[in-house]
């Protein structure tokens, strides 16, 4: 286990740095505000990009998330994870097997996997990633086509799978306590840290709330 991936077993707040919501703005400079928030892991998401695209923004995001110590993804495309020697990938159920995943990003990489239900979650966990997606927990802009899974699937899936489990969809500073409520851990957001200019205080008011949900633990674990 590499330095990534010990400090995911920390980490709690997944931001997701959509180019879907990034209007003209400059993904580095989201990157730092959304990293300066409290944010632990950043994933680069572009979809409809080119991958000439995605590998340019990935060059200029990478040294800021470095910067700040953070994990570094890249949603959908290993190899261009890959060649930017990020720290991991993530793909979704109808994308790469984890064990192909492995094979191109190579050793000591981070694999995350998508799931929807208990039985795509215990079979991902079987496939050996290094976290699991679960959700869209609540209706979401960011995934319009997935029927939301809802809240009792967090503990469900605790109850089988015993990796990280990031819950995602529809999560905010309005819906964060009833996620938490709902035995959630660890959670990913993404247009809600996106929307609107304050994107660093966007960040950091889900930061407080996860650091007052969890109290000196979270706080001892970040140290």
């Amino acid at each position: 286990m590499n330095s990534a991936q010990r400090r995911l077993q920390f980490g709690r707040f997944y931001g997701i740095l959509d180019l879907a919501y990034t209007g003209d703005r400059d993904p580095a400079q989201l990157a730092e505000e959304m990293l300066l928030g409290g944010v632990d892991i950043l994933q680069l998401r572009a979809k409809n990009r080119t991958k000439g695209e995605i590998l340019a923004v990935g060059e200029a995001v990478l040294p800021v998330v470095r910067s700040f110590g953070g994990i570094f993804i890249v949603n959908d495309y290993p190899e261009i994870a890959c060649e930017l020697d990020a720290d991991g990938a993530h793909v979704g159920q109808e994308d790469y097997a984890v064990s192909a995943v492995r094979c191109i990003l190579g050793a000591g990489k981070i694999v995350g996997k998508s799931t929807h239900s208990v039985e795509q979650a215990v079979n991902a966990a079987a496939e050996g990633p290094d976290y699991i997606g679960v959700g869209p927990l609540y209706a979401t802009p960011t995934k319009p086509d997935y029927t939301p899974v809802g809240l009792r699937l967090i503990q469900q899936v605790r109850d089988r799978v015993t990796l990280p489990q990031f819950c995602i969809g529809g999560v905010n500073a309005r819906t964060l306590p009833q996620v938490l409520a709902a035995g959630a851990e660890r959670i990913v957001v993404v247009s809600a840290l996106l929307k609107g200019e304050d994107v660093r205080g966007n960040c950091a008011a889900i930061r407080r709330m996860l650091d007052a949900h969890f109290g000196d633990a979270l706080a001892a674990e970040r140290r």
